[in-house]
């Protein structure tokens, strides 16, 4: 049986407090439990082993990661979740930066050990899709990939992972309607089953 790890990025300090990724987790345990995986998840504001988290990510096929992006990266405790616990599993994660002292000039960014396994992110903006699509708009036509998680997927590459295709929740602050989230509740489950469905 394939093995997921969630990590649920979504904190309480502003606005819902984390509502929104924690349901997102849920729509993502569940689906992916009935499709037959495995599934675990660590949400940042609860207390964790940095080491013990550590061996969550390098025992599982497929990390996915549910984060709001705040101020346009993704907020502080994630971060130090990362930071942490990347660094407590640097032997089981990536242990080096894939250089040799005899050629530091070439192979920078092999050295992780997460080959052959996945990511997935997620994200949820108050900015509408209309600031990364439309002309002369905010983003400049830049994709949420291209531009503001662009960091976040070298860091995935860097320890060895691959990336799936990732999933973004726009306009979810003025526009985050019931009905709306329902839609995207609906929309997620398909992207989810499609990925994972065949695998």
């Amino acid at each position: 049986m394939k093995k997921v790890f969630i990590i649920n990025g979504g904190q309480k300090f502003h606005g819902e407090g984390g509502a929104l990724n924690a349901t997102i987790t849920e729509w993502t345990t569940q689906t992916l439990e009935e499709l037959g995986y495995q599934v675990q998840s660590t949400c940042v504001n609860n207390k964790y082993a940095p080491r013990a988290e550590a061996e969550k990510i390098a025992g599982a096929n497929v990390i996915i990661y549910h984060t709001p992006i705040w101020w346009f990266q993704v907020p502080y405790g994630l971060k130090q979740y990362i930071d942490e616990v990347f660094i407590a599993g640097m032997d089981i994660i990536c242990p080096n930066d894939g250089r040799s002292h005899e050629e530091p000039e070439i192979n920078y960014g092999t050295g992780g050990l997460m080959q052959g396994k996945k990511y997935m992110v997620t994200t949820t903006w108050n900015a509408p899709l209309g600031a990364f699509t439309q002309p002369n708009d905010f983003f400049e036509q830049t994709s949420v990939d291209k531009g503001v998680l662009f960091g976040f997927h070298k860091m995935n590459k860097f320890v060895g992972l691959s990336p799936l295709e990732g999933f973004h929740f726009y306009d979810i602050v003025k526009n985050g309607t019931p009905e709306r989230i329902e839609a995207y509740k609906r929309e997620y489950i398909v992207h989810l089953k499609n990925i994972f469905g065949n695998k």
